[in-house]
């Protein structure tokens, strides 16, 4: 089943792995780019299980491909949030509302896309996290 989820992410999202490289701004940057890509796939991977339609998949898909970037470049402006790891970087990004505004500024309708994909990460990476807290 491991491999078949794979292998649908892979056809998804095939540039997954070339993420981090992409959102580069240095060589320091690469580390924490693949972990915010580990801390992304189980996201992706539930995404694929829903049954979504192509285009909602690639608009999820191309949010989170914008939240990471975002992230990289927050960094360099926040050393806060330069030294947290990656899953906790992500959490200070996204709330229940939204998730960061986007700059340089995108329009309107790719920010609300963009909240709505956050909005949905967050509730994913909250039910993850309360079963751990339970035990």
């Amino acid at each position: 089943m491991a491999n078949i989820a794979a292998t649908t992410l892979a056809q998804y999202c095939p540039d997954l792995e070339s993420w981090p490289q992409r959102w580069q701004y240095d060589e320091d940057d690469l580390p924490i780019g693949r972990d915010i890509v580990e801390c992304l796939r189980p996201f992706l991977l539930d995404l694929l299980s829903r049954e979504l339609t192509p285009k909602t998949l690639r608009r999820h898909r191309d949010n989170l491909w914008l939240l990471g970037g975002e992230l990289i470049r927050r960094r360099y402006e926040d050393t806060r949030l330069k030294k947290l790891p990656a899953q906790e970087a992500i959490a200070e990004l996204i709330e229940p509302d939204g998730g960061p505004l986007i700059w340089p500024r995108i329009s309107q309708t790719d920010q609300d896309s963009l909240d709505a994909t956050c909005r949905r990460l967050y509730r994913f990476l909250e039910a993850r996290e309360k079963p751990a807290a339970k035990g």
